[in-house]
């Protein structure tokens, strides 16, 4: 189920380079919880190998995966798809139609905003309650939509697993790489807060990486 998302502005901060910068972000839908292995079986017809259960978010998927995805789920659906997609090995001519009624990747504006929900705190709940994480995941990752959702109806957006975004991280210095969001089953208190930033190559699979979909308004 997609969640409608109201307009409004977001300040990134990358901790690193200790920039700041203001995104506006249009309305747009956003999905409650991450692609699950099942949905991402049924649309794709394969699936990563894990031990995971079906309930549990789709990982072991890149960037180059996820927006594969988008583009068969948007046509098995009939909408346009929003990815123009190419063989070039690190992904950097793959351009989004923005205004294609299909599926894609929110942006990282974009999940920031959502991730918060209004609040401006360093997560939008207490972290036991919202989260699986490292301290409480017991070395493992968890069905979607078993933890507390923030105000806007969203779940798993801290902790569960990581999610790609669309943007790439800093072109300038790290070339291709992408960025993704929200913190994992591993990681401790510190990787499971809404501002914080990781990036990798568009290629990239791990076990505590998957992907939430969006659409444009």
């Amino acid at each position: 189920m997609l969640i409608d998302i109201p307009a409004g502005e977001i300040v990134l901060r990358d901790e690193g380079s200790k920039r700041s910068w203001t995104a506006r972000v249009g309305a747009f839908r956003l999905a409650g919880h991450p692609v699950t292995r099942e949905f991402y079986e049924a649309v794709a017809g394969g699936l990563p190998p894990s031990p995971a259960g079906p309930r549990t978010p789709v990982t072991e998927v890149s960037w180059v995966d996820a927006v594969q995805f988008c583009n068969l789920l948007s046509k098995a659906q009939g909408l346009a798809p929003c990815y123009s997609l190419s063989d070039d090995p690190d992904a950097q001519d793959v351009e989004c139609d923005w205004e294609a009624d299909g599926y894609r990747l929110p942006s990282e504006a974009e999940w920031e905003y959502a991730c918060r929900a209004g609040t401006s705190g360093v997560r939008y709940g207490d972290l036991d309650e919202i989260a699986w994480y490292r301290d409480n995941s017991g070395g493992e990752v968890h069905d979607v939509a078993t933890r507390t959702p923030n105000a806007w109806g969203l779940h798993d957006m801290i902790g569960n697993v990581w999610e790609w975004c669309w943007d790439r991280y800093d072109p300038d210095v790290y070339g291709p790489y992408r960025v993704f969001r929200g913190g994992g089953w591993q990681d401790p208190p510190r990787g499971c807060r809404a501002s914080c930033r990781r990036k990798s190559h568009p290629t990239l699979r791990i076990d505590d990486l998957g992907f939430r979909l969006a659409r444009t308004h």
